[in-house]
């Protein structure tokens, strides 16, 4: 499958998907952003690669970034956000500020947890309910997070988010404790 094939069928599946999450028809989708209901419809079914002014209507219609709407990793996806990539939003020269550690676009309830994981430890759980969302920032130590399988290294300062629809594991494979802070979104009950 070339690139361009694999983007259209991204963009087909997330279309659908975002469309459905938001609780959109799609006249009511095509009256949102601007773009006929035909259109929409050779979209989500990969009949047609919509121009790149298409796509950012679309985009802003569902209230997601391009980026999301045209990902196209298989997969669970799980970001990994270093500390120099992490956003200050404002300080001051008494030294108080907020720093933007990692973002995701999920809705609905949302749930903060702070986890402590000795060394030799982990915590394993099942897949959560499709659309669920992770986002966690270490403390101290480092993490190994293992996701529908894949081991991810997470150190200290680091922050991660990923989709938790598929089984994942928390563990502590250092000689220190791990300190984390971990969100949780869940999608709404429809």
């Amino acid at each position: 499958m070339s690139d361009l094939d694999q983007l259209t069928q991204s963009l087909a599946r997330n279309l659908k998907r975002w469309r459905n999450e938001r609780g959109f028809t799609l006249d009511a989708l095509a009256a949102r952003a601007g773009v006929s209901r035909g259109m929409i419809i050779q979209i989500e079914q990969a009949r047609t690669n919509p121009s790149v002014g298409t796509t950012v209507k679309l985009a802003d219609a569902l209230g997601v970034s391009i980026t999301t709407l045209l990902d196209y990793e298989q997969g669970p996806h799980v970001r990994l956000v270093p500390p120099e990539q992490a956003v200050r939003m404002w300080s001051t020269p008494a030294g108080s500020s907020t720093t933007l550690l990692v973002g995701t676009e999920a809705r609905g309830p949302l749930e903060l947890w702070s986890w402590s994981l000795v060394p030799g430890e982990g915590s394993a759980s099942d897949p959560h309910p499709q659309g669920t969302t992770e986002l966690l920032h270490v403390t101290a130590g480092v993490l190994t997070l293992i996701v529908d399988g894949v081991e991810h290294t997470v150190p200290a300062d680091t922050s991660a988010v990923f989709e938790a629809s598929a089984p994942h594991t928390y563990r502590n494979d250092g000689e220190e404790t791990v300190e984390m802070t971990m969100a949780v979104s869940i999608p709404p009950v429809r």
